[in-house]
């Protein structure tokens, strides 16, 4: 049964860092893109950075610069480090694949707020 869950959010002050984890039981997890999804309150849920299996990556224009997905294949884990946190950056944060091809996980809180 594939699970996807997520980790490390929480209550953060404005400026502030945090480090989201993801483990991820999927089949062939090197071989997969994967990607760090958000969604606010009363808002879609939006794409915020991705990773192919080649280790390139993208982000959202919104978190370009502060915020870094990284992969640990072995591990079949998947992080994403968010530095100089904006209060817009409160939300659910999610891990999946690429193509969304898994069922969401619970997703981790993240509360940017002084």
């Amino acid at each position: 049964q594939v699970q996807l869950v997520e980790s490390g959010g929480g209550l953060v002050q404005p400026g502030g860092s945090l480090r989201l984890s993801c483990a991820a039981s999927i089949t062939g997890f090197s071989i997969r893109g994967m990607g760090w999804y958000r969604q606010a309150p009363g808002k879609q849920r939006d794409l915020v950075a991705t990773m192919t299996s080649t280790y390139g990556t993208n982000y959202a224009d919104s978190v370009k610069g502060r915020f870094t997905i990284s992969r640990n294949n072995a591990r079949k884990m998947v992080y994403l480090q968010m530095n100089s946190l904006k209060p817009e950056g409160t939300a659910v944060y999610y891990c999946n694949t690429m193509d969304q091809g898994y069922a969401w996980g619970q997703g981790t809180q993240v509360i940017v707020s002084s």
